[in-house]
């Protein structure tokens, strides 16, 4: 464990620095300086982060060049109720889902001052939960992408690899990739964004064993990161998404 622990840190010091910014998603966020923008535009962008990364990036670039310079102010005054429905933004993600993830983030808006308000519950797993009833409240549909049972629900078991990037780079703050603008959250109870690629390299190097990629593996892995660094575990996950395994 000790040379596993050893090659991880070297992993994440060679990762973990201001040259990554500009080749991941985590650089829309860092686009603006409002606490709402950044919440926005992080739940928005980790949404569709699957795939082909340059793509991930251009279709990204894309969805926040029509919000113009408040992603925030989009919402509030609706000028995404604009939108065609039926327009593709990311491989299964439309205009409809992203209407759908706006109507609700105006819902919870209407409410509250932060999205951090529905994560203030010393749960990261309860506070997903929070945001999916919210936005599925709003909307009296669930949306396959952001409510749906079979996706980002932890009640079924879902690894929620999406929403976990999300919180990663709110509450994060080490003054270099992630922003940190989140203060009431710990990043000692953060989840590593568990991925089949990450899962993958996390069997090969021995820190788990089982064969799911769901929540229960994103709780094992987490734990055994936690022996690692107890107050900043998901940091390896600049280490475990850059392994190449033979």
């Amino acid at each position: 464990m000790d040379d596993i622990k050893g090659y991880l840190d070297s992993l994440v010091a060679k990762n973990n620095t201001e040259a990554f910014i500009k080749d991941d998603p985590v650089q829309f966020p860092h686009r603006f300086n409002d606490l709402r923008d950044i919440e926005v535009v992080s739940f928005l962008v980790a949404t569709i982060a699957w795939g082909n990364r340059k793509m991930i990036l251009n279709n990204s670039e894309k969805m926040l060049s029509a919000m113009g310079g408040s992603p925030y102010d989009y919402v509030m005054s609706d000028g995404w109720k604009n939108l065609d429905p039926g327009i593709c933004v990311h491989r299964t993600f439309f205009n409809r889902d992203l209407m759908y993830f706006c109507n609700g983030l105006k819902s919870i808006y209407q409410k509250h001052s932060t999205l951090e308000d529905l994560f203030a519950v010393g749960d990261v797993w309860r506070g997903i939960q929070n945001l999916r009833d919210a936005i599925a409240e709003a909307n009296g549909v669930t949306s396959r992408h952001v409510s749906n049972p079979c996706c980002d629900d932890p009640k079924r078991g879902s690894a929620c690899k999406r929403l976990h990037m999300a919180l990663r780079w709110l509450v994060r703050d080490d003054g270099i990739v992630d922003l940190g603008v989140w203060k009431r959250l710990n990043p000692k109870d953060l989840m590593i964004p568990l991925d089949v690629h990450v899962a993958r390299v996390a069997r090969g190097l021995g820190l788990i064993e089982r064969k799911s990629n769901d929540r229960q593996t994103v709780e094992m892995l987490t734990s055994r990161l936690r022996e690692f660094d107890a107050a900043d575990p998901v940091r390896y996950d600049f280490a475990l998404f850059g392994v190449e395994l033979m």
